[in-house]
């Protein structure tokens, strides 16, 4: 094993980590195998579209330490890019997979701690919602927990700005930057502003649905054909939130749901 990879991982064991974290690092240090190498053998990285990794302890794995030191560098470059607002504000949402919702708290904690207001989805929501949330609210940025069509023991950070869409040219490269310079757990801003985050969920969700409802090209068709048969699963994901409601309210009646996908679980 390469002696860097065992000094990276130890340093877990001494910095501002959680008991339970550090167990499961001196457990991979026990074991000394590929399972320790892969943890550690490099930092995840923040690409153009954000992070996507396993989940799990180390650098090298989707974790609150490493979504937290993501969301410092977001935060950083936010900041910058907006010095002369009063007020920015972040929207963040989440899909069902595992740790989801931990990861977009954590994400949330980070932001208002940083000064933000944030709009916190009250549980999972679809990913265009979030593009939807950004620009209604006028929010400068935006992230999404989820790591799309991966395996369930992966997840994933998607950072927008605030046209609604994942990061473009310059901002994706600038942000990278600022991402890497955040080199400890120490450097982030854990938590603080709590009274910052605002829980939505209706408050968005009904003009959301209504803007959905406004491309209709011709309702004229739904009306005459609304008992056309429809069968709908979300595959035990985001989609079982919306997707029936807004096939309701566009008219259709003869919607079926797969029940045994309908049930939320992220794995």
């Amino acid at each position: 094993m390469d002696q860097k990879i065992i000094e990276k991982a130890k340093q877990w064991l001494v910095g501002n980590y959680d008991e339970k974290t550090k167990k499961e690092v001196q457990y991979l240090l026990d074991k000394n195998d590929t399972d320790l190498e892969n943890a550690f053998y490099q930092n995840l990285e923040f690409g153009t579209g954000g992070l996507r990794g396993e989940i799990g302890v180390g650098s090298n794995k989707m974790n609150i330490y490493t979504v937290g030191m993501a969301t410092q560098g977001f935060a950083n470059y936010i900041k910058k890019s907006f010095s002369k607002e009063k007020e920015i504000k972040v929207a963040v949402i989440h899909d069902c997979r595992i740790r989801s919702r931990l990861f977009a708290e954590t994400t949330a904690n980070i932001f208002a701690a940083n000064g933000f207001t944030v709009y916190l989805s009250e549980e999972l929501r679809p990913t265009p919602e979030l593009s939807f949330a950004i620009r209604d609210l006028g929010c400068k940025a935006g992230v999404n927990i989820t790591a799309s069509h991966n395996p369930a023991k992966y997840n994933g950070y998607k950072a927008y700005w605030s046209d609604g869409c994942q990061l473009v040219a310059p901002h994706d490269t600038n942000v990278i930057d600022e991402v890497e310079k955040i080199k400890s757990i120490d450097d982030v801003k854990w938590s603080g502003n709590a009274e910052n985050i605002i829980l939505w969920g209706e408050e968005i969700d009904k003009p959301y649905i209504d803007a959905i409802k406004e491309l209709s090209i011709n309702p004229d068709i739904i009306k005459k054909h609304k008992d056309i048969n429809i069968v709908y699963t979300s595959i035990h994901g985001t989609g079982i939130k919306l997707v029936p409601r807004v096939l309701k309210e566009f008219g259709f009646e003869n919607v079926n749901i797969v029940e045994e996908q309908a049930v939320i679980s992220g794995e």
